[in-house]
């Protein structure tokens, strides 16, 4: 009966091999971006979903990706655009990797790396070649 108890009522944890845990939406350290990060198939992507607009001559659904090296997609809008992508989780580094993030100041992609720190923190890492010279963002689930 105890062990009834013990296995039947015990909260669900989430286990740190669960490559899902990486979903949902979480905010930049520095409070200006919110990203929504969600499963496509066998990948996951992460999409823009609120920033700070700092210029406020237009709101920010009407901001576009004015910097995009291809001009077809210079019309596009910031909000719910796909800012990372292609990423794949690797349980043996309890990593989600090979994927892209897009800069859509500079209008660059980049390769890009994840991971969740022992605090619960996701960490992004853009880069060029090599990780150790990239760029690290932190984001707390919201």
């Amino acid at each position: 009966m105890l062990l009834f108890f013990l296995t039947g009522f015990a909260p669900k944890t989430v286990t740190v091999n669960d490559p899902n845990r990486i979903c949902g939406k979480w905010i930049s350290s520095e409070k200006n971006l919110i990203v929504q990060v969600y499963k496509d198939g066998e990948t996951f992507k992460a999409k823009l979903v609120w920033y700070d607009n700092i210029d406020k001559t237009k709101a920010m659904d009407e901001w576009a990706d004015i910097h995009n090296p291809n001009p077809a997609l210079r019309t596009r809008k910031l909000i719910g655009m796909s800012i990372v992508s292609g990423m794949n989780y690797i349980p043996k580094s309890n990593s989600w990797e090979d994927g892209k993030i897009y800069d859509a100041k500079t209008g660059h992609e980049w390769s890009a790396s994840v991971h969740i720190d022992n605090d619960g923190k996701l960490k992004v890492t853009g880069y060029w070649h090599f990780k150790f010279i990239g760029r690290t963002m932190t984001f707390t689930r919201v």
